[in-house]
């Protein structure tokens, strides 16, 4: 298991789902962990689930750009200050494009790339003083090689893989390495959100499922355990990397 002991951590969007694997795996490596999450409940029960006393569940809105600041000195204050960054929250609705309007653009940019972008520039800022870091993105094989009803979407986590590898290149002077994981299709809440239940949404997990070579759905532990690694101090040399995580439905050369 990758060392991270005495690390801190931000995971945002780590309630549940591949946030809350990130955390554990994290965690269960000996670093002290912060969940950033819109959902104060959520973010609380997920830290009571971790193996650890150092989880600390902050209710945050990725959207509010201008608080950032605020949010990272309280991190800095009670745990120390930030050694990995994993943005992680996203948000998405499925439907054809000329279904949707630019509310709904808006609110899938803003989540999936516009927070982004503000969270790191703000973390980045420290780290570059620091001379250190790990930062971690969660792309989405969607950004590689597109998906159906998912345009906006995909357009954002395109835009993450290249402002990871943009990073990358900017920050590797500085001892900041920035890294994207992609996953594939992966059984967690919100695709069973995006889905629905009934036969339709079967016949959809079904046939994710036949198109997968390993022939099943991805686990948030699939996922948490590469961001482990590329946070470690193992991952030193590694940096401006897109790595899905797909049991082999995407492949890249």
């Amino acid at each position: 298991m990758a060392e991270l002991k005495g690390k801190v951590a931000l995971v945002t969007g780590g309630a549940r789902g591949i946030g809350l694997g990130i955390v554990k795996r994290l965690a269960q490596g000996g670093a002290k962990v912060v969940i950033l999450d819109i959902n104060a409940d959520a973010a609380h029960a997920a830290a009571q689930s971790c193996d650890s006393d150092a989880v600390l569940p902050i209710a945050f809105d990725i959207t509010r750009f201008e608080s950032f600041g605020e949010v990272l000195d309280q991190i800095e204050r009670d745990l120390g200050p930030i050694d990995v960054l994993v943005n992680n929250a996203g948000w998405e609705k499925i439907a054809p494009f000329l279904e949707t309007d630019l509310p709904l653009w808006d609110r899938i940019i803003d989540i999936n790339l516009r927070g982004p972008i503000a969270l790191t520039h703000a973390v980045l800022q420290r780290m570059a003083e620091r001379k250190r870091g790990r930062i971690v993105n969660i792309g989405s094989d969607a950004g590689r090689v597109g998906s159906s009803g998912e345009a906006v979407y995909s357009a954002c986590k395109g835009g993450v893989i290249a402002l990871s590898k943009t990073l990358a290149r900017e920050c590797a002077k500085d001892g900041i390495t920035v890294n994207t994981v992609c996953p594939g299709p992966t059984d967690t809440p919100l695709l069973s959100e995006q889905l629905g239940h009934g036969e339709e949404a079967r016949k959809i997990y079904d046939g994710l499922k036949r198109a997968i070579p390993m022939r099943r759905l991805g686990l948030p532990e699939d996922i948490a355990g590469l961001v482990a690694f590329l946070a470690s101090d193992e991952a030193g040399f590694i940096t401006g990397q897109t790595i899905s995580v797909s049991g082999g439905l995407t492949m890249h050369g």
